[in-house]
């Protein structure tokens, strides 16, 4: 009688030692899983908050200066709720699938300086010379958000 009570002890003792294993497990994994959704739905804030409009007018000689500094100046609007950089991190321009860095480029804030916040429109200044009598395109993206322009230069 005392090695039935014995022997149930020892199982009792491994079984609790396997599910306390078992949860531990558990708990480490599903910790994991929401630290990555806090990290992905971070992410994915970031993108809905931000939205832009260039609403430069593309028939306009304002857009490319080409007897001058030769320069494309657009006018881009943040129509998104997130405060965007003025200094071109996180901005990524195209012009005819041609990356633009950051030292070719300006942002200025129009609406009183300051941010780019939501509603506020940036002239965004591109060093790059064009050739004449074609049309180009312009892709500015920031976070995900993409914004396409096309013109043409007599």
């Amino acid at each position: 009688m005392a090695g039935d009570s014995v022997s149930t002890l020892i199982l009792f003792i491994a079984a609790m030692l396997v599910a306390a294993g078992v949860a531990g497990t558990l708990v480490t994994n599903v910790n994991e899983l929401s630290n990555s959704v806090d990290t992905y739905s971070g992410d994915v804030t970031d993108k809905i908050d931000t939205d832009i409009e260039i609403i430069s007018d593309p028939g306009s000689e304002a857009v490319y200066n080409a007897s001058g500094a030769e320069t494309i100046t657009l006018l881009v609007k943040n129509t998104g709720r997130k405060t965007l950089a003025t200094d071109g991190t996180g901005l990524d321009v195209l012009v005819d699938g041609t990356y633009v860095s950051s030292s070719d480029m300006s942002i200025t804030v129009r609406d009183g300086g300051g941010p780019w916040r939501g509603g506020a429109v940036a002239e965004l200044e591109i060093d790059r010379s064009l050739t004449t009598g074609d049309e180009h395109r312009i892709q500015v993206t920031v976070n995900g958000a993409k914004e396409t322009f096309e013109f043409y230069v007599p």
